[in-house]
């Protein structure tokens, strides 16, 4: 059993770093989503400010849109040009994909004074890509509703996982623990 503790180690408390991060996020993720009423359409707060942030962003580039709370569901309607283009939920709002990197953060160990930075800077560009991945999404579903399926299943998760894979190469590359055995 002490050769393969040792054999295995490295993985085995990666795993267990990243599954009790994962878990411990997720339930306190869970908790918060706890808070509001689902029965009676209540939305989260943060997908709320996603919504806010998106419509932001594109009336800042001068498009004709807005949002408004959906009578039947915990979600935000999203009108483009005056047109219902789409739903605003609480999946749309990029948390658990936050959650995901930072429990692979924290399970490839690193300093602390780069750990914090890193998570809330990776965080944040998570976020403002997913505010422009939605906002982008809302004009391309007005012009090329054709391609709705095609940019909201492959093309847009592609570019957000991309995102945060790209994030995690650099942290174990530049920053982790692991980084400086290998250097």
């Amino acid at each position: 059993m002490k050769k393969y503790w040792s054999q295995y180690k490295p993985f085995l408390l990666f795993l267990g770093k990243f599954t009790l991060t994962y878990l411990v996020l997720t339930f306190a993720y869970q908790y918060y989503l706890n808070q509001f009423d689902l029965k009676n359409h209540e939305v989260d707060g943060f997908t709320k400010l996603v919504t806010s942030q998106v419509e932001q962003t594109l009336l800042f580039f001068n498009c004709d849109v807005h949002s408004e709370l959906h009578p039947t569901q915990p979600s935000y309607k999203f009108f483009y040009n005056g047109k219902y283009i789409s739903r605003i939920v609480e999946g749309c709002n990029a948390l658990s994909v936050i959650i995901l990197f930072i429990a692979f953060v924290i399970a490839f160990s690193g300093k602390l004074k780069y750990t914090i930075p890193y998570i809330i800077g990776g965080s944040l560009i998570i976020h403002i890509l997913n505010i422009t991945r939605i906002a982008l999404l809302m004009v391309a579903f007005y012009n090329f509703p054709e391609f709705n399926t095609l940019l909201h299943d492959i093309l847009f998760p592609l570019i957000i996982y991309g995102t945060v894979f790209v994030l995690w190469v650099i942290w174990v590359n530049k920053f982790s623990y692991y980084a400086k055995k290998t250097t």
